[in-house]
């Protein structure tokens, strides 16, 4: 007679309580049986299939269950034997990481996002070896890892035309500014919402903060140009449109503002690359020369950096009841940040180490 044994549900809860807590302690033998046991009892799979997935013979498996119909959670005994945990091998910690990069749907689980109890049954079902979660944790920082939030990138990233830009035309640009002093502008917009924008700040557990917003729909926009060897910023705000005209305006008044050549590095936006700014460039060709960043590569583009930093400093968690109290506290960070050439020769990090070059900057 074959007799199937399911679990209520108060049971089951009792069991996965007790499973998390065997993840936490890093006891992989409890880990096991009590996996068993939920499996059977709760997901329905044979006999076979289970003892198979889990390497254990049919008499284990009858004598865990036979415990657990006879005295319950107590036939479940937390045990940690003590000491230092078992060390990984050099080769698993360097397979350990290839894992990790691939990705954890490369691995076989659902979720595109790793988290520590993740790694810790890739840890388990890979190695054989159950750390608790809390020195997942400290393993991952030893191997170099943090806990970061992911970003978008986009999918029609041309990667050859990137790595040509990083290894071939910029490295030509660098040397042609050099020999001919001229000044590398890279150049770029932002807007600023009356509504302000938000972002994480200590408060009080169980009190979210709040912050009060007009609701407004109404924003300040800015051009804005770094130039690479002496940190030096150009912008200009305006309550009209990005357009050809307003852009045009912008480097009518950076020309106006310096003596040397400019070289002008740019995104495609449409505004940059009009026809009303073809002739604009071709006007002022004696001291502008024009250069196109890869398509969708806002990280080769260092003022995107500003703008976060402009962002934090001016609007983030800030009530602006006025539209002149935007434009204030805008212009207000704009004109810090153009009295500390530091602060923005630290966002070419990717100029100056990836391509190879050490800058010598102006103090």
């Amino acid at each position: 007679m074959n007799i199937r044994v399911r679990f209520i549900r108060s049971t089951v809860k009792a069991l996965q309580a007790a499973l998390r807590k065997a993840y936490d302690l890093g006891d992989v033998r409890l880990v096991r049986r009590i996996s068993v046991l939920l499996e059977y009892g709760h997901g329905g799979l044979d006999i076979e299939t289970i003892i198979q997935n889990w390497g254990i013979s049919r008499a284990t498996f009858y004598n865990w269950l036979s415990a657990f119909l006879q005295h319950g959670m107590d036939s479940l005994v937390y045990r940690h034997d003590g000491g230092r945990p078992a060390k990984l091998t050099k080769t698993q910690k360097k397979r350990l990481c290839e894992l990790i990069d691939a990705g954890p749907q490369a691995a076989g689980f659902a979720t595109a996002c790793w988290t520590t109890l993740l790694i810790q049954e890739l840890i388990r079902r890979e190695f054989g070896v159950l750390y608790s979660r809390f020195y997942v944790a400290e393993l991952l920082r030893n191997l170099g890892y943090s806990y970061q939030k992911a970003e978008f990138v986009s999918d029609h990233l041309d990667e050859a035309r990137r790595k040509a830009w990083l290894e071939q035309e910029w490295p030509t640009i660098l040397w042609e500014a050099k020999r001919r002093g001229a000044l590398i502008l890279f150049e770029d917009e932002a807007s600023f919402a009356q509504w302000g924008s938000l972002s994480y700040t200590w408060a009080r557990k169980g009190q979210t903060p709040t912050v009060k917003t007009s609701g407004k729909r109404k924003a300040y926009k800015m051009f804005g140009a770094i130039e690479l060897f002496s940190g030096r910023l150009f912008h200009q705000g305006i309550e009209g449109r990005f357009n050809s005209g307003s852009y045009q305006a912008f480097l009518l008044r950076v020309l106006a503002q310096t003596t040397e050549d400019i070289f002008l590095i740019q995104d495609g936006a449409k505004y940059h690359t009009s026809q009303a700014m073809q002739q604009f460039f071709a006007q002022h060709r004696d001291r502008l020369t024009v250069f196109q960043l890869p398509s969708y590569s806002p990280d080769y583009n260092p003022i995107e950096y500003l703008w976060r930093k402009t962002k934090k400093r001016a609007t983030h968690n800030q009530y602006f009841e006025q539209f002149q109290h935007l434009i204030e506290s805008v212009e207000a960070t704009m004109a810090y940040f153009a009295t500390q050439p530091q602060e923005v020769l630290a966002l070419f990090g990717l100029y100056c180490h990836e391509a190879g070059f050490q800058l010598e900057l102006a103090a």
